[in-house]
């Protein structure tokens, strides 16, 4: 049977990926001078404005309005034509934590309620479902062409999406690649669609062994994209969930991950079931993989750790779940402790997603 599954990805310079990444500076900075800071910082940009608000508890010392400026610039945000720079306002509205909170982290034990979910599938070289890595990739390589100045005309800002085909739970092809940048008034929108055809669909494709002809390309749906970033929509830190995890191929927990250290399970959970989900694929127990826990604020212990294989098991059950005991204690403890996460590794997190790149160590393949 045929069926198509879509997903997308934004830029690094989208408004609400650009408060995933001041979150997740703040809380890198935080965990580089004490890495038992307790930090929960959101991020609000619009046009010429930022706000900050949140509850960190740390030794650290921080200046929130340089890091926030510092990523703001870094994004390329520098031209007060498009409405917000560097240099807009910013207001700071960051108190400890809360004691009632505290009181169960400082005992170890899980940081919020909630239920987490981790997935893997063969389907790629990254073990990642083909929609959403690709549109992933998609956005990286909008992003490299703006910053390396080969597309010098391209503006922050930018959102990929991909359809695929499927016949019998397999990717066949893919039908269609959406694209949506601004870019320099001087430039037509016929030259941009020539230009991301030729310089990142086709070599993004093709790495994964697909191509398309450019009719099925379409680029700034409406015909005409000049101005973006925050001076055309309102960005806030964890409104991207879909776009961080697994691109609707999987479920997906309640909460979302930038601004929050690894003491909040939503996203040391998130983190550590994904690790055993890859895991199981990878040594060949399973083709594809979800696996599911939940934690109540204060747990020691997961109230839910099971496993799904989608009919895909090439192993029982019980020696799945023998496996994943084996390899990763899920107690908040266990988690920390088990992939390293009192480090400041969680800006990179920030954009093109959580999952599918080996430089984090929850990707990391256990021998």
């Amino acid at each position: 049977m045929r069926k198509t599954f879509t997903s997308e990805s934004v830029c690094a310079g989208h408004p609400d990926k650009i408060c995933d990444q001041i979150s997740d500076a703040i809380l890198d900075e935080a965990l580089k001078q004490d890495k038992y800071s307790r930090v929960a910082v959101e991020t609000m940009v619009t046009k010429n404005f930022v706000a900050l608000a949140g509850e960190v508890t740390t030794k650290a010392k921080l200046n929130y309005k340089s890091i926030a400026r510092k990523v703001i610039k870094k994004l390329g945000y520098t031209n007060p034509k498009l409405g917000f720079t560097y240099k807009s306002p910013i207001i700071v509205k960051i108190h400890t934590q809360s004691p009632e909170i505290a009181v169960g982290i400082d005992k170890l034990g899980a940081g919020d309620q909630g239920m987490m979910y981790g997935y893997a599938t063969n389907e790629t070289k990254e073990y990642m479902p083909l929609p959403i890595i690709i549109s992933h990739k998609l956005a990286m390589k909008i992003d490299s062409l703006r910053e390396s100045k080969i597309l010098s005309y391209l503006r922050p800002d930018g959102k990929t999406q991909i359809t695929a085909a499927y016949e019998d739970g397999r990717s066949k092809n893919i039908e269609t690649v959406v694209l949506a940048v601004p870019h320099d008034e001087k430039v037509s929108l016929s030259q941009v669609k020539r230009d991301l055809f030729k310089l990142c669909v086709l070599p993004v494709l093709q790495e994964y062994g697909f191509s398309i002809k450019i009719n099925q390309l379409i680029v700034n749906g409406t015909g005409i994209w000049h101005i973006g970033g925050p001076a055309s929509d309102t960005g806030v830190t964890g409104r991207k969930i879909i776009v961080d995890s697994y691109g609707s191929f999987a479920h997906v927990g309640g909460g979302c991950f930038s601004g929050k250290d690894p003491t909040k399970v939503d996203r040391s959970g998130a983190y550590a079931a994904r690790f055993l989900a890859k895991n199981i694929v990878v040594h060949s127990l399973a083709k594809k993989c979800e696996v599911r826990l939940a934690y109540f604020i204060g747990a020691q212990k997961p109230i839910m750790q099971e496993v799904e294989t989608f009919g895909t098991a090439k192993k029982s059950e019980k020696i799945i779940k023998s496996f994943m005991d084996k390899l990763l204690d899920t107690s908040l403890q266990g988690i920390l402790d088990g992939l390293n996460l009192r480090r400041p590794i969680y800006f990179k997190t920030a954009s093109y997603g959580h999952f599918g790149r080996e430089i984090f160590p929850w990707e990391k393949i256990v021998k």
